[in-house]
């Protein structure tokens, strides 16, 4: 590879040797700069500014199971560009990250990968090893120290992918504070958070209605749940008005029928339910009916939460089928009747209220059964007992999901932790929604999410989950004499022990020999939800109650960044902690991005293949395009996928190198002296950039990124595709003077600005050419302000004269169909006064780069916009 050597003048400051390459490329630029920016520590934090010249981001931390797809690459690019932006403009940016690694969805992954299942029964083997080929269909039971081994392997192998992926994409962390919320200041600090909430009474241990998932065996919050649709029937079952004329129960009245597809649930039905104004049932109420096949007495009540069009308008309350079935239980105070278990099977005990015949034979049919097989079963016996009418209709039926599971989920009573979150205490919903109030939002309709979901809660948050790979509640139960926990007299561990693992760990006043011992003591055996954990992770990076030097640095903190799905979870959950530890925001901005979704304009889901991974498409396009493909997308907007602008991002990245080493090799432009620049179109030039600098800096100051791009991006263009071509005659002028500095300077100083510029978007070409003339890191020079450009005065319209003009002759020639750098023996350019005047100011740059041989014709007119008419000249 040969080089080209300039040396900048002696008049100016000292600087490097300019060593341009001779041949630039984009490839190996990330691996280059990636290990360069991490021997230099460019984007390591300096903890001795204090918190006025701090600039502190909280990030998500990605679930470390699986791979990231196109959309997560585009939500945390997007955070780097304010990270960059930032530290450009002075700030000491504190920009942690952490791997999600606890919780279901890594369970699950190491389920399936090595073909496994917890099973806390099965004692630990310190010689375990996973089968050679798992079967995810046929999973060994293994104990649960085995299981969480596996979890912390997999997910360690996940990290290490994760990081050299979020390395090649540029994200200017500072790697020295790396934390993982399963490590060990994670389950520190969220088990001193919950040990917290629950002396202020804040956190509670409640029996209540839970979803749950059958294939995960545990709780699911209400906000980890998606709605979708899932194919069903329905039922049109007989119900019997009691008679009121025999002393003994009966069923001789007539009939009351209801639409349901879940005909499984009528043993555990507790009432019937219809619309308080709905005049087909108001002789009803206050009555009861029997249950069919069953024969079980129960009450028809009014609430307002029927739905009077809605099949028969009158429904079956079950306890419990889905979320009205509690609301109206909780608010009607009915019994409990519940038949599923935690497996998703029907109870193989016949429940006491079903005991007599012929209701005992009849759940005999039934018990055990899945709710599939149950539903079946149970239509049978409707249909002998002929209390079934017709066929049942085909539906598709919204139910709830657990947002990573496939199953839709049931409600089951279980013993549960939860952390009041306004769901329950209008006064605390209210605080909770004026804390959405001190934040700033981008977009701001975002703002509306977070209220509306405020507003909408119906409970309190549930924490805990009956899994194995969490952060443990740090609590213990004594046993009574018969071996029964005392929940009630819970012992609480003292923060001064954590972490602590209740299954490993004593509480004081004990030994192990006493666990599980009637007298003894029990250790809670759930862990913390995931989100328990990622709420905290303000906490987590600011090192709260760890490091308070850092604390005080960094928090609260300025930035939060995420998807607008997750406002629900991360940024509510992250508000509650902080509002009940602090009484304040844990940041005042938050930035929400959108959706990247499939061609179809759907989420992109494994399941259905739709998933574009970044991998490829960083290996074909480089980093630098995947970077500006995700800064052109607004925040909180969806947007579909599509591979194309890709190329145009690659495209200004290939430009970026060609044009610098034109100016900079080539032309030998390297000085960039606002005080040389003279000639009319220069300082035209150069005032239109001090435009593009303040649009570029009010857009990033307002988190539009997007808008910065495009400003930065538009003027850059057009400097290459006009501007060059029209000085750089004159800037290759070797007999110099006045004019050719002017250009040369002008040259140089428009590209130190522009790559300042474009830095935060396609930080690797602009590092790589930054450092072709220039010491230190692109990442670690100042924001371009106008001061940078001196008191140049010239009119930026007369650059768009001039444009017009180059523009007009490549036309002529376009049309003659000759190379651009045939003669033309005569140009004509048409146009108001003012056009025409600049226009002439740039008279023999024009002449000079059009190769025109002849003094131009200069036409006024009221002509809009100017035009141009040449002579090609006469080949020879």
């Amino acid at each position: 590879m040969s080089e080209t050597h300039t040396h900048l003048s002696s008049t100016t400051p000292q600087q490097p040797a300019v060593v341009v390459p001779d041949k630039p490329a984009l490839e190996g630029l990330e691996d280059k700069w990636s290990k360069q920016w991490e021997a230099d520590q460019t984007y390591a934090f300096d903890r001795t500014k204090d918190r006025a010249e701090v600039y502190s981001i909280d990030t998500p931390p990605p679930t470390a199971s699986g791979t990231l797809h196109f959309g997560s690459v585009c939500s945390y690019t997007q955070k780097d560009l304010i990270a960059r932006y930032q530290r450009m403009r002075g700030k000491e940016v504190f920009y942690p990250i952490g791997w999600d690694d606890n919780g279901l969805p890594t369970e699950r992954r190491v389920q399936n990968f090595y073909g496994v299942r917890c099973d806390p029964s099965v004692p630990y083997d310190p010689d375990f090893t996973p089968p050679e080929k798992p079967d995810p269909k046929r999973q060994v039971p293994i104990g649960r120290q085995n299981f969480i081994e596996l979890c912390e392997a997999l997910t360690a192998e996940d990290e290490v992918a994760f990081e050299a992926l979020f390395r090649q994409l540029g994200l200017s962390v500072d790697w020295q504070y790396l934390y993982r919320t399963i490590g060990e200041d994670c389950r520190i600090t969220s088990q001193r958070a919950f040990l917290r909430n629950l002396a202020r009474g804040e956190a509670y241990r409640q029996e209540s209605p839970t979803l749950w998932d059958i294939t995960f065996q545990s709780a699911v919050a209400q906000a980890e749940l998606k709605a979708q649709e899932y194919p069903g029937h329905y039922y049109r079952v007989a119900f019997h008005e009691v008679s009121t004329s025999s002393t003994d129960v009966a069923t001789t009245g007539e009939r009351v029928w209801i639409e349901t597809t879940r005909p499984e649930l009528i043993p555990a039905v507790v009432a019937l339910i219809a619309h308080p104004d709905d005049e087909r049932y108001q002789h009803l109420f206050g009555t009861t009916v029997t249950s069919p096949v069953f024969g079980v007495e129960i009450p028809v009540l009014a609430h307002h939460a029927a739905e009077p069009d809605k099949g028969a308008g009158i429904a079956m309350c079950c306890t419990f089928g889905d979320l009205t079935d509690v609301q109206w239980w909780r608010e009607l105070q009915l019994p409990v009747r519940t038949v599923i278990r935690r497996d998703g099977r029907l109870q193989a005990e016949t429940p006491e209220w079903l005991e007599a015949e012929p209701a005992a034979a009849a759940y005999a049919e039934l018990a055990g059964k899945t709710t599939f097989s149950a539903r079946e079963a149970m239509a049978g016996l409707l249909r002998a007992a002929g209390d079934l009418e017709g066929d049942p209709k085909p539906t598709m039926r919204m139910t709830n999901f657990y947002e990573n599971g496939d199953k839709p989920l049931e409600i089951v009573s279980t013993l549960q932790w939860y952390i009041r979150n306004g769901g329950r205490d209008e006064t605390l919903r209210a605080a909770l929604v004026e804390r959405g109030n001190e934040i700033s939002w981008t977009p701001a309709y975002m703002h509306h999410r977070y209220t509306n979901w405020v507003e909408g809660l119906n409970g309190d948050w549930l924490i805990s989950r009956q899994r194995y790979f969490g952060v443990p509640f740090p609590v213990w139960y004594p046993l009574d004499a018969d071996g029964e926990p005392l929940h009630d007299q819970l012992i609480a561990a003292a923060e001064d022990t954590l972490p602590i693992d209740p299954s490993q760990d004593v509480p004081p006043g004990y030994d192990e020999s006493q666990r599980g011992q009637p007298g003894g003591f029990i250790g809670d055996p759930d862990v913390m939800d995931t989100w328990a954990t990622s709420s905290l992770t303000p906490q987590i990076a600011g090192g709260w109650e760890r490091d308070p030097d850092l604390w005080s640095r960094v928090y609260p903190m300025d930035l939060c960044t995420q998807a607008h799905d997750i406002i629900r979870t991360w940024l509510f959950s992250r508000v509650v902690r902080a509002h009940f530890e602090d009484g304040t925001v844990p940041w005042s901005h938050a930035m929400i991005s959108g959706f990247v979704l499939d061609p179809d304009r759907k989420k992109m889901s494994k399941s259905r293949g739709s998933v574009s991974t970044p991998t490829a498409l960083l290996a074909q396009y480089g980093t630098d395009a995947i970077r500006w493909r995700a800064a052109s997308l607004r925040p909180g907007l969806d947007s579909a996928f599509d591979e194309r602008p890709l190329k145009i991002g690659r495209r200004l990245a290939m430009k970026v190198l060609n044009a610098s080493k034109f100016v900079l090799g080539n032309v030998g432009a390297t000085v960039p002296d606002p005080a040389a620049i003279t000639e009319p179109v220069d300082r035209a030039l150069i005032a239109r950039l001090a435009e593009v600098v303040e649009r570029a800096t009010v857009a990033f100051d307002a988190y539009d990124y997007t808008t910065a791009l495009e400003s930065a991006e538009k003027f850059f263009w057009e400097f290459c595709d006009d501007y060059l071509e029209l000085v750089k005659e004159r800037a290759y002028d070797e007999v110099g003077g006045t004019a050719t500095d002017s250009a040369r300077a002008t040259l140089a100083l428009a590209l130190h600005v522009q790559l300042r510029l474009l830095a935060p978007f396609v930080p690797f070409v602009t590092e790589e050419v930054w450092s072709w003339w220039q010491s230190g890191s692109i990442h670690r020079s100042a924001w371009p302000e106008r001061s940078d450009l001196g008191d140049v005065d010239g009119d930026p319209a007369t650059l768009d004269a001039v444009a017009a003009a180059l523009i007009g002759i490549r036309g002529a020639k376009s049309q003659a169909k000759v190379s651009m750098r045939h003669e033309l023996s005569a140009v004509e350019f048409r146009g108001t006064p003012a056009m025409l005047d600049a226009v002439r100011l740039a008279e023999q740059d024009l002449l000079r780069a059009g190769r025109v041989t002849a003094a131009p014709t200069y036409v006024a007119s009221d002509d809009a916009e100017l035009s141009v008419s040449a002579t090609v000249a006469s080949q020879a």
